[in-house]
């Protein structure tokens, strides 16, 4: 099948289209009939090995490139989970632990640092990006520890070098709705940070902490990019370009001025954070789209991938209609448009970027943008960002 990244919609032309094609290429009138099958068998068992070709070469690109999730939330880890990370393929994931407060948070950090110390032949605790690339030499799996509030940074500055010291490497400054540093995204004013926040920010800084901002209000987002001196992240988001109106969508100006500094963007994996709006049919490809906005505007080097759910998936982990979408419905407010089921069945399983790296080879991006987009982004910016 000849790739056409211009046009990805003729290079996801169906099996069934091309067989009608090449029937018609056939001068099935020269031909007895016998013939004519015969000569339509053989190109098509041509085409169809050489398709298994394309997916066995990039199954192996696959195998031997770091995968790293922007985010996970690994609440309830088991048995079951730590056999999903085995299909995954990853090489690491931030984890997002509980953030209500200093003592939670510290708690949250022990059980993990526990857990790695029980499992470490699966397990190693990332605080930079050489431990990632040693978790890929050992076939083992990093993980970062983060959070998705700064509530358990309470209203002391001094709280950051204590939670740097358990291993905190990533924080996101505000969740939906604002706190002592700043707005939310779903905030009903949009002020910005406050001179606590800055302080936050600059502090985290000179750690080494870096500076998330995927739940993050408009204002909030711009004076974080403006006031840190290391690129921020948006460790799990989407582009507002092709989801209007969403406010957990980055615009085009965020993304842009996020990649001049160095920052990294993860494509969020949740089908109902991605579009289309209600009613419209969200898919794998939809997805995809996302990522190759963001590199259009940020560059193939600021992008990369993030689920947002448990390694198993949302399904497989017990998600229903009861339990996650009803709700949801009272959580958030009725701009963050929920909907059921959530998730892209593609991405709702531990391998969700064997799926993501297959539909990127065959839009026509090469070998070396999907190891970056996969993992080798993440790494290039926590070499920047994290101290040694």
């Amino acid at each position: 099948m000849h790739k056409d990244k211009n046009n990805p919609d003729k290079e996801r032309s169906t099996l069934q289209v091309e067989r009608r094609n090449l029937i018609k290429m056939i001068p099935i009138g020269a031909l007895l009939p016998w013939q004519a099958l015969n000569t339509f068998a053989g190109e098509l068992k041509r085409r169809e090995a050489g398709t298994l070709e394309q997916e066995l070469a990039i199954d192996k690109v696959y195998r031997e490139a770091i995968v790293y999730d922007g985010l996970l939330i690994p609440r309830g880890w088991n048995e079951t989970s730590f056999q999903a990370l085995t299909q995954s393929g990853y090489t690491g994931f931030n984890a997002s632990l509980d953030s209500q407060n200093l003592e939670v948070a510290l708690k949250s950090m022990a059980e993990w640092t526990q857990r790695i110390a029980d499992h470490p032949d699966k397990l190693i605790h990332a605080k930079t990006a050489d431990d990632i690339l040693q978790a890929k030499k050992e076939n083992k799996v990093g993980v970062m520890y983060g959070f998705q509030n700064a509530t358990m940074v309470e209203n002391s500055v001094e709280n950051l070098e204590t939670l740097y010291d358990a291993g905190t490497r990533w924080i996101q400054l505000t969740y939906n709705e604002r706190n002592l540093l700043g707005d939310g995204c779903t905030e009903r004013t949009n002020a910005g940070l406050s001179d606590f926040g800055i302080a936050v920010v600059e502090r985290m800084n000179e750690l080494g902490i870096i500076v998330d901002l995927s739940h993050s209000g408009r204002q909030t987002t711009n004076d974080a990019i403006t006031f840190s001196t290391a690129g921020v992240s948006f460790n799990h988001s989407m582009c507002e370009a092709l989801y209007k109106d969403h406010p957990r969508a980055k615009t085009d100006e965020q993304i842009r001025a996020m990649a001049e500094k160095g920052g990294m963007m993860g494509i969020i994996c949740l089908g109902y954070m991605i579009g289309p709006d209600p009613g419209g049919e969200t898919t794998l490809e939809t997805y995809v789209d996302h990522i190759e906005h963001a590199i259009k505007i940020a560059g193939i080097d600021h992008v990369g991938v993030a689920a947002d759910f448990a390694i198993e998936g949302l399904e497989a982990n017990g998600a229903t209609r009861e339990n996650w979408y009803v709700p949801r419905l009272t959580r958030f407010k009725p701009s963050y448009q929920v909907r059921w089921p959530p998730w892209i069945p593609e991405l709702d399983k531990p391998e969700r970027y064997l799926h993501v790296a297959r539909l990127l080879d065959k839009r026509g991006h090469s070998t070396g943008a999907i190891e970056k987009i996969l993992g080798g982004n993440w790494m290039r910016y926590f070499q920047e960002t994290l101290k040694s």
